[in-house]
């Protein structure tokens, strides 16, 4: 079969590799219908995470049950399913507690020895721990489709940072952030019941979807000038809740400085360089809590599911480009070079 393969920072390929197939009773086989890649994707793109030459790459993805092992007792082939960006087994102690990124059977997809999700097959172990079943009739619906592909990472990313930053109804809302997950995270905190919501972005293309998705205000700027932006639209006080979605010290740093005191930053955005973003004085003297980390969307996938299908939150836009397999170089320079802004895979 064909997938996509990193050899060096910027070198991306699409090559033959074994055919995924079943190696352990719990294990099934899904012929991808949707892949795409991902903002973190672009940090082995760019050589500042570690991969091997030739390891396998991508975590998003749904389509069909080809093969079950023998111990799989919850899916058949023909299912329709998505998969979170991590496997996991669904029975032990962090799985039950909800913590499935932890469960202490799991991994992530295109770790070494394992496929990954920009492929046209992959191999899922712990696959009734790990895969939701959709809708079968979802198959022909095109944008459906485009809409339940975000459950895999970015949309139950964005809700984990609405929960972390305490989003409520009527609560004020900043995101920091205009990548696909700050923009799930606006949609997450309107699904909650957010009275206001500002958007920190400079790409009017991504500001007009975070306004589609229920952002009240917008502000442009950065840095210093962007913290006094948001309180001024707060009457200086700053929001109730701060989503960080990018994860650098600069973001971090803003997300504090705009944080109402007493209130609360989930943070979600890869960390890469943002330990020093945070002022631990700062943060207890104005008692700002800090709540976050990777998401464990497995635990969100079925009440974000139900949303989906009734058309009550709509993530779809956020796929604003769409490839070929093949064409899979092209879409990670596409991202890299910020003309998209999230690549959907079409194998």
């Amino acid at each position: 079969m064909r997938a996509t393969v990193i050899h060096a920072p910027h070198d991306i390929r699409v090559e033959e590799v074994p055919d995924a197939a079943i190696q352990r009773p719990e294990d099934a086989v899904v012929r991808v219908l949707r892949a795409c890649i991902c903002g973190s994707d672009l940090w082995a793109y760019r050589g500042e995470a570690a991969r091997q030459p030739g390891q396998r790459i991508g975590h998003e993805f749904l389509g069909i049950v080809e093969e079950t092992g023998s111990a799989v007792t919850d899916l058949r082939a023909g299912d329709l399913v998505v998969a979170p960006f991590m496997w996991s087994d669904g029975t032990c102690e962090y799985c039950a507690e909800g913590l499935f990124t932890s469960c202490e059977h799991g991994g992530f997809w295109g770790s070494v020895g394992h496929d990954g999700g920009q492929g046209e097959a992959v191999r899922v172990p712990h696959a009734d721990g790990t895969l939701v079943k959709l809708p079968a009739e979802a198959v022909s619906d095109d944008h459906l489709l485009t809409g339940l592909l975000a459950l895999s990472d970015v949309m139950g990313t964005g809700h984990h940072a609405a929960l972390g930053a305490g989003v409520r109804e009527g609560s004020t809302v900043a995101v920091v952030g205009d990548g696909a997950v700050g923009l799930c995270g606006v949609l997450a905190a309107k699904r909650l019941g957010a009275e206001r919501i500002i958007a920190l972005g400079r790409h009017t293309v991504r500001t007009d979807i975070a306004k589609l998705f229920g952002a009240t205000d917008v502000v442009a700027e950065r840095g210093e000038a962007a913290e006094a932006a948001v309180r001024e639209l707060l009457g200086g006080r700053g929001a109730h809740a701060v989503i960080e979605a990018v994860g650098t010290e600069q973001s971090m740093r803003t997300a504090v400085n705009i944080t109402r005191d007493g209130g609360a930053i989930g943070y979600v955005g890869v960390p890469h360089g943002s330990g020093t973003g945070l002022d631990l004085g700062v943060m207890f003297d104005r008692n700002i809590t800090l709540r976050g980390g990777v998401a464990p969307v497995r635990a969100y996938i079925p009440e974000l599911l139900k949303d989906v299908l009734s058309g009550v939150i709509d993530p779809a836009p956020v796929f604003d480009r769409t490839v070929s397999l093949g064409e899979v170089p092209d879409g990670y320079r596409a991202m890299d070079d910020r003309s998209a802004l999230k690549v959907m895979i079409k194998p």
